[in-house]
C-alpha cells in the first residue's frame, strides 16, 4: 500500500522583490498613519503582511489589478485602512468578513453544507447518490489527517496541489498566503490512494473554529479516475469529517459558477468584497473584467459596507 506523504520542513518559495510606493489614503473616521511603511509587519486576524508582499499581480486582457496574497485559498479577509492605503491601485479584496466594516455583497455566493443537520443526511437523493460514491471508492485507501498550520511549508503545498495551482493560475505569493493564513490554525489534509499507489486525489481544508466552519481551499485529483467523479467524493468526505468533529458547516467557497455543488449545498452566504479603484480605469470600464462580472457599478469604490458611513475623498488616490 502506498505510504502516507509526511510533511517535510523547508524554506519556503522566494518571491522577487517588488517596491510599490500606493498613494495615502484618508479616512474619515479613522486617519491612515503617516509613517513609512518600509519593511514592518502588520497583522490582524489570520493575516500578516508587509508592504512588498500584500499584493498579487493580476491580469485580465493585459489589463492589470491587485489582489490580496490571500485570496485564490482563503476565506474571510481582514480588512484595515492601512491595509487599503498601502496597496497599489486597482485593488480588489474579496471574501472580506460577514461581520466587517469593510466591502459589498458581490454577485457571487459561498455555499454552505449544514455537516450536522440530520434532514442533510436524511435526504433521499443524497442517501442514494453517497451510496454511489462510495462503492465507486470501495477498493481505495482513505488517509485523514489534521496538522498543525505552522508545520504547512509551500513546497508540501505544491507536492500535492501544484498541477491544481498551474491549472487555476494560482501565484507562489497566493500559495504563501496559505502559508501565513493557517500558521495559527489547523488543516485538514486527505488523500485517496488506488491499490496500484495512485494518489487520486488530495484536498486540504482549513479548520474555522471560531466560524464553526471547515473550509475547502483546493482539491487536486488525477485525471485518469475522472469517471469516478473524485472532485465530488473529496466534498462528500469532508462534510462527512466535519460532522464527525462537531462543525456545523463545510464550506465549498463560491459555488455559483460550479453546478456539481449542488449536491451538497444547503445554506448561502453572501460573498462581500471591496474594489478601489480609478472609475476610468480600463478594468473598470472593461464590460467583461472580473470587476464588472461581480461588482454592480455603484459599488466601485463602496469601502464601507454601509453607504452613509462613506465620505472619504477617493480622489485623492489618483
Amino acid at each position: 500500500m502506498h505510504a502516507v506523504v509526511k510533511l517535510q520542513d523547508s524554506t519556503l518559495f522566494e518571491l522577487p522583490e517588488v517596491v510599490v510606493k500606493p498613494p495615502a489614503l484618508e479616512q474619515a473616521d479613522q486617519a491612515v498613519p503617516t509613517t513609512h511603511y518600509d519593511d514592518a509587519v502588520h497583522e490582524v486576524a489570520y493575516q500578516s503582511w508587509t508592504k512588498d508582499n500584500l499584493w498579487v499581480l493580476s491580469e485580465h486582457e493585459e489589463i492589470e489589478y491587485y489582489t490580496t496574497r490571500w485570496d485564490a485559498l482563503c476565506p474571510y479577509i481582514e480588512v484595515t485602512s492601512a491595509m487599503i492605503a498601502m496597496a497599489p491601485k486597482p485593488f480588489v479584496v474579496y471574501a472580506v468578513p460577514p461581520k466587517s466594516q469593510f466591502g459589498v455583497p458581490i454577485k457571487d455566493r459561498y455555499g454552505l453544507v449544514h455537516a450536522t443537520s440530520p434532514e442533510f443526511w436524511a435526504d433521499e437523493y443524497r442517501i442514494r447518490k453517497f451510496k454511489e460514491l462510495d462503492k465507486q471508492f470501495r477498493n481505495f485507501t482513505v488517509i485523514q489527517k489534521v496538522v498543525d498550520g505552522k508545520k504547512i511549508t509551500a513546497q508540501y503545498l505544491y507536492e500535492i496541489g501544484g498541477t491544481h495551482f498551474e491549472n487555476y493560475w494560482i501565484a507562489k505569493a497566493e500559495v504563501e498566503g496559505f502559508v501565513d493564513y493557517v500558521r495559527n490554525l489547523q488543516v485538514l489534509i486527505i488523500q485517496v490512494f488506488a491499490a496500484n499507489g495512485d494518489v487520486v486525489l488530495s484536498d486540504v481544508s482549513i479548520i474555522l473554529r471560531k466560524e464553526n466552519q471547515l473550509y475547502g481551499s483546493f482539491c487536486q485529483w488525477n485525471r485518469d479516475y475522472k469517471n469516478r467523479s473524485p472532485g465530488i467524493y473529496a466534498c462528500l468526505l469532508a462534510t462527512r469529517w466535519a460532522q464527525q468533529n462537531h462543525l456545523q458547516f463545510y464550506n465549498l467557497g463560491p459555488v455559483d459558477e460550479y453546478g456539481y455543488k449542488g449536491l451538497f449545498v444547503t445554506d448561502y452566504e453572501p460573498i462581500f468584497a471591496l474594489v478601489v479603484s480609478d472609475p476610468n480605469h480600463p478594468i473598470v470600464v472593461d464590460p467583461t473584467s472580473p470587476i464588472n462580472v461581480d461588482f454592480e457599478k455603484e459599488q466601485i469604490n463602496q469601502i464601507y459596507r454601509d453607504p452613509q458611513k462613506v465620505s472619504e475623498t477617493l480622489s485623492a488616490l489618483f
